[in-house]
């Protein structure tokens, strides 16, 4: 079983800069975790860097090569939408946005570039953001599965991607995203009654009314360059690249930790999977889903 070093890192100086200016300063109460000496601790582990702040809610790395691989995917997605950083209607100058899991914050500093007369906030467990930012957009650390002190009805759209692997509670994530608990938009069954039933239809036709809404949208990622299609091709050999050293940013510390694994048997594992997708041979992709929520409207707000 792998076993992890603590590795204090210098401290870093805080920056005393006077925010009261904005608005959103004035909506940060104490819980609220700036990035100080004792976050920037890292931990060291089968050859990687992750964090140490709420340590092993998140157990992707967090060093170079892994935030190499994230501006990576961020091109990947740009090319899934084509050009575009949200599918989402938000106008054509929302004001507050938020980046949940920012990671190395390009998701955050595209859009306020875009936008930039709005305010773009960075939300991230790892202090990996660039200390250079444009003056529209900031970086805080903090966990996201906490309650949050955000005002109510700030933010204008509030963006998470990626997250998947780090969020336990998804109940109560999307609750403080829009202020109530969504259900799962399906139905199950163990004994075959549900087959052929209008309760089956009911749902099944209510999925497909909610694509055809534009609240969801997926899009067909291949892995490796085999499809003939050249615009997936493109993005099946990126998708490649990601997968050269995401496999083993996403297994490494799974697998040592809880299957009891070696470093070495994830290396091989992964460096064989790696092989498969390169060959082409084997046609295989993921279904990428952006979904669109809307908080509901209020009395005043539809009058």
């Amino acid at each position: 079983m792998a076993t992890a070093e603590f590795i204090e890192q210098p401290a870093l100086e805080v920056d005393d800069a006077d925010f009261s200016s904005s608005e959103y300063s004035s909506t940060l109460e104490s819980s609220t975790h700036s990035i100080t000496s004792s976050i920037v601790y890292y931990v060291y582990e089968n050859g990687r860097r992750y964090h140490r702040f709420q340590e092993g809610k998140y157990m992707l790395p967090n060093d170079e090569r892994e935030q190499d691989r994230l501006d990576l995917y961020h091109h990947l997605q740009l090319l899934s939408l084509k050009g575009s950083l949200y599918v989402a209607p938000i106008g054509e100058k929302p004001q507050h946005i938020l980046d949940c899991g920012t990671g190395t914050g390009i998701w955050a500093l595209d859009m306020g570039e875009l936008f930039p007369s709005a305010e773009v906030v960075g939300v991230d467990l790892s202090p990996i953001q660039p200390d250079w930012v444009v003056p529209n957009v900031r970086f805080e650390v903090d966990d996201l599965e906490l309650d949050w002190t955000f005002r109510k009805d700030y933010f204008d759209l509030i963006h998470s991607r990626n997250i998947a692997q780090s969020v336990r509670d998804w109940p109560k994530y999307l609750e403080q995203i829009f202020l109530f608990v969504l259900a799962e938009t399906a139905v199950h069954s163990d004994d075959g009654t549900l087959a052929c039933t209008s309760i089956e239809t009911y749902f099944a036709c209510f999925i497909k009314s909610l694509s055809g809404a534009n609240l969801i949208h997926q899009f067909k990622q291949p892995w490796g360059g085999w499809p003939k299609n050249p615009d997936m091709k493109r993005a099946g050999y990126i998708a490649a690249l990601t997968s050269a050293t995401g496999l083993q940013s996403y297994a490494m510390a799974p697998l040592t930790r809880y299957l009891g694994m070696s470093s070495d048997e994830v290396v091989k594992l992964c460096n064989s999977a790696q092989t498969e997708i390169e060959t082409k041979k084997v046609h295989s992709y993921q279904i990428m889903w952006h979904v669109v929520g809307r908080k509901p409207e209020t009395k005043t707000e539809k009058e």
